[in-house]
């Protein structure tokens, strides 16, 4: 399938009144390098973008393949936002939405209280969040159980996978990150283990309940879960709000085999 053009303006969940408030668009240029790969320069993809926007695709895939469609959400959420409120009927018509993203009872990696894929729009999670779709959010709080080492990327770089070489060339940047950021040898695995949670389930667990984001102010990102154990007399904007599935463990040492089988073998 050929590529989305770029997002309708995010605006479209705020009030205008409200749009000096929010920051300016995060380019995570320093983890991921200026071009997205580790600085690698690869050239430009041969492919031509398609004339729909992410969210109308989005709305058309669901709506051609009713409950059989899941998308792995590894980035913001403004798209999956849009087509939420663009068509009453894509929550029940996409099968589930895998969210990387939020940090469940662990500090951020934006900021002590924010992930960064929330912190990118926050206002677009909470429609996500609240929307009663089939949610799975897998935060920093599991992706941070999985972690890639120097050796395994000895491994990869030693092994004659197409996938394995092309990937040991933009990890330099990555790598360099994590050694910054959190003196480590090593690095955490966000995306794939994202991706694998959709494809194998059984690889995590999770725990069901209400998650609302905070929107404003220092906190601006945080995610809140309530566990629905305790019933509140008031009625709040809490209240009556569909559970969405949070993952609490992961198989780490499966994920990183099937990482380092799928590229090895590549």
């Amino acid at each position: 399938m050929g590529m989305a053009r770029f997002p309708q303006s995010v605006q479209r969940l705020r009030s205008p009144i409200d749009s000096d408030r929010w920051t300016k668009l995060r380019i995570a240029d320093f983890v991921h390098g200026t071009d997205g790969l580790g600085n690698q320069n690869f050239p430009p993809p041969k492919g031509k973008p398609i004339e729909l926007s992410a969210a109308d695709f989005l709305i058309q895939q669901a709506s051609c393949y009713p409950g059989k469609v899941t998308v792995v959400a590894l980035g913001p959420l403004t798209n999956i936002a849009l087509a939420i409120q663009s068509d009453p009927h894509f929550v029940k018509n996409i099968q589930q939405i895998v969210v990387l993203g939020r940090a469940f009872a662990v500090n951020g990696n934006v900021n002590p209280a924010a992930e960064a894929n929330i912190f990118g729009d926050p206002d677009a999670a909470d429609v996500v969040f609240t929307s009663g779709a089939d949610v799975l959010a897998v935060g920093i709080n599991v992706t941070h159980q999985v972690f890639f080492t120097d050796a395994d990327r000895d491994k990869l770089a030693e092994s004659n996978g197409k996938y394995a070489q092309y990937l040991c060339k933009i990890l330099d940047v990555y790598y360099s990150y994590h050694h910054d950021a959190y003196s480590t040898k090593g690095v955490y695995l966000h995306d794939p283990t994202a991706l694998l949670a959709a494809v194998t389930p059984s690889l995590i667990t999770y725990t069901e309940g209400v998650v609302r984001l905070q929107t404003t102010g220092i906190t601006r990102g945080l995610t809140l879960f309530y566990n629905k154990q305790k019933r509140f007399g008031e009625v709040t904007e809490w209240s009556d709000k569909p559970s969405v599935k949070v993952a609490v463990t992961v198989d780490a040492p499966a994920v990183v085999n099937l990482v380092m089988e799928r590229l090895t073998n590549s």
